[in-house]
């Protein structure tokens, strides 16, 4: 305990000493966030800067191990880290798909020159990764990929388009799934690779969503040549790999949606403002008695399914690989965002209304954009009906 305490003390002296005032109070701004590589623009000017003083100590990723540039923290050295940043309301350095997905996944299935080689970069914010899954026809059916990858030499020549590929424009690299076996079982014809989306025949496409907004892609692949030794585990075992990724963003997905919300200005829980705001107060308590229910019901869901998620998050840190237990909470944080977009809807009214243009102010006009993004929460990194027969067969051990 008392090494603990003497680790919070030198933490806590440094972040004081060194922690961008620019950023501090800024841990709850969706802005902050900072997703590294080579297209992305900076929050603020100081993001960078933050970014490389956090890399260098391996605070980056704090529990990744160190002699691939991580800090190599145990769990509770983790959490005073993270209460400390929390205690100065500091952003992350550091957010996306490289952390939260592949670079795990790099660390469990990777060669050591492809952990010496990615990690790093990974922990630097050097390359910002997109995934390459979904095809048109093979999206629940994940196993369905018809992207091909043909050995020539010390390469494979890669055919095919993914799509709904989150923020394929701005990526850097691109880890994906191919087949490369047409006689055997689907799943056992599978290869993981990872490719730079710089590479000849590389097309990238957006696409324009209900919401007005294009964080999706469409990738199209004409003979892409990718290095061999780009594989990660072996040829035709990409479905293992695929399956263990899978776990590790049905956690950032929960993590995403089915956390606390709260304002970044005021520090107020955002449903409680507009409540105030659009209903009103009557003897200290919302007006609407029926709002007011849904309200508390919202609040003890985000609450429980939090500590819940922390849980999983402390195993994680501490060596614990994620296993099919992560498709509930990546039913239950989807479907509590939707809820909760839902009763933002009905507490803000007919205010919630506008789309564009004068009238409106500009959370208003936001709203339904969120809510309308929302819709995919359910579908996006596998169906709730995908889900739930996971949860079936492989938690609850049910028959067929």
């Amino acid at each position: 305990m008392a090494d603990l305490e003497e680790f919070r003390a030198s933490v806590r002296s440094w972040l004081e000493a060194n922690a961008p005032k620019s950023l501090r109070g800024k841990m709850r701004d969706p802005a902050a966030a900072f997703w590294g590589g080579k297209k992305t623009k900076l929050p603020y000017p100081d993001s960078k800067p933050w970014l490389d003083m956090m890399a260098e100590r391996g605070w980056t990723i704090p529990f990744w191990p160190k002699e691939y540039g991580g800090g190599g923290l145990s769990k509770e050295e983790t959490k005073v880290l993270n209460e400390e940043l929390a205690r100065l309301e500091l952003p992350p350095p550091l957010t996306g798909f490289g952390i939260t997905m592949i670079g795990p996944t790099i660390l469990q299935y990777g060669t050591e020159e492809q952990k010496k080689l990615y990690i790093p970069q990974i922990i630097k914010g050097e390359i910002r990764w997109c995934q390459g899954y979904s095809e048109p026809n093979a999206g629940s059916d994940l196993a369905n990929i018809q992207t091909k990858a043909v050995v020539d030499g010390d390469d494979y020549i890669v055919n095919g388009q993914k799509i709904w590929t989150s923020f394929g424009d701005l990526s850097d690299w691109i880890f994906m799934l191919v087949r490369t076996n047409w006689e055997v079982k689907k799943q056992a014809g599978i290869t993981f690779l990872l490719a730079d989306m710089e590479s000849k025949g590389v097309e990238v496409r957006p696409i324009k969503l209900i919401s007005g907004a294009s964080p999706f892609c469409e990738v199209f692949f004409e003979d892409v040549r990718v290095p061999r030794h780009q594989i990660l585990n072996r040829e035709n075992g990409g479905w293992e790999v695929a399956r263990a990724l899978l776990g590790h963003e049905r956690t950032m997905i929960a993590n995403t949606f089915g956390g606390r919300q709260s304002s970044t200005e005021t520090k107020e829980n955002p449903m409680e403002a507009a409540a105030k705001k659009y209903i009103g107060l009557q003897d200290g308590k919302i007006a609407d008695d029926a709002i007011r229910q849904r309200m508390a019901q919202n609040q003890i869901d985000e609450q429980s399914f939090l500590l819940t998620v922390q849980r999983n998050s402390d195993n994680i840190k501490a060596g614990h690989r994620p296993g099919p237990e992560t498709s509930i909470f990546k039913v239950y944080g989807t479907e509590l965002n939707q809820r909760r977009q839902e009763l933002m809807l009905s507490i803000f009214g007919p205010e919630c209304l506008g789309w564009e243009g004068d009238g409106f102010e500009k959370n208003e006009l936001d709203l339904p954009k969120v809510w309308l993004r929302s819709r995919g929460n359910t579908l996006e990194g596998g169906s709730s009906e995908i889900q739930l027969n996971i949860i079936a067969k492989q938690v609850l051990g049910l028959p067929d």
